[in-house]
């Protein structure tokens, strides 16, 4: 074990239904010709979050139910349940299928967790998304395409991090989640240049673990 291990977030369950039923439908407000709907479990919500961002980018899909649960993966309802549910529709099983593969291959290489102490009893999310897809530009109210700094911590590292994060670089605050959150961390989504966005990432890292490393200090 040791600081900037990488966490990966794991998928815990993954369903594709290839007609949805119109009862159903209608309770998620599915466009007329979203006719197909994938389902997403996994034990790490902002991992998710970002990952069926991804999604929208890769295929023709739109995240049309994206929610963390109470606790954290931890204290979850069941084996399956983790930390999320994500809900994605398209016109066809063919697009939905490849959105759910680009948010899984997603998660799998890029949306990295990372130890903040030697025993990985921290852990943070310093994430740079240089193009933003249609679900966090439509959360962030942005442009499509926009630069962002999605960075989360435990609150009061994330919290200290975050004004040093500001004060690093040209950026703005686009979505603030106090703390706490469902899953007791806090989050924020900076956006600006992207080598703005990469310093407020920056700064947002080595603050976090400038707290690990000596928590009392004032």
């Amino acid at each position: 074990m040791a600081t900037l291990d990488p966490i990966y977030a794991t998928p815990l369950a993954v369903r594709l239904i290839t007609q949805v039923d119109p009862a159903l439908a209608a309770q998620l407000n599915l466009k007329p010709e979203q006719k197909s709907l994938g389902l997403l479990t996994a034990d790490n919500d902002d991992a998710t979050y970002v990952s069926i961002d991804e999604a929208t980018k890769m295929a023709d899909v739109e995240v049309v139910y994206a929610k963390s649960f109470y606790a954290g993966a931890k204290h979850s309802s069941g084996l399956l349940s983790g930390e999320i549910i994500a809900m994605l529709a398209g016109p066809d099983p063919a697009e939905v299928r490849a959105g759910l593969n680009a948010a899984l291959n997603y998660m799998k290489t890029e949306a990295l967790w990372y130890s903040a102490n030697v025993n990985d009893t921290i852990a943070f999310f310093p994430h740079v998304i240089s193009r933003t897809g249609s679900y966090l530009s439509k959360v962030c109210n942005i442009p499509l395409g926009s630069p962002i700094a999605y960075l989360i911590a435990p609150p009061l590292e994330g919290v200290y991090a975050l004004d040093a994060a500001l004060k690093a670089a040209s950026v703005r605050i686009v979505s603030y989640t106090a703390p706490p959150s469902e899953t007791n961390y806090m989050g924020v989504m900076l956006t600006g240049e992207q080598a703005d966005c990469r310093a407020a990432a920056s700064a947002f890292r080595e603050t976090v673990l400038e707290v690990a490393q000596n928590p009392i200090k004032y």
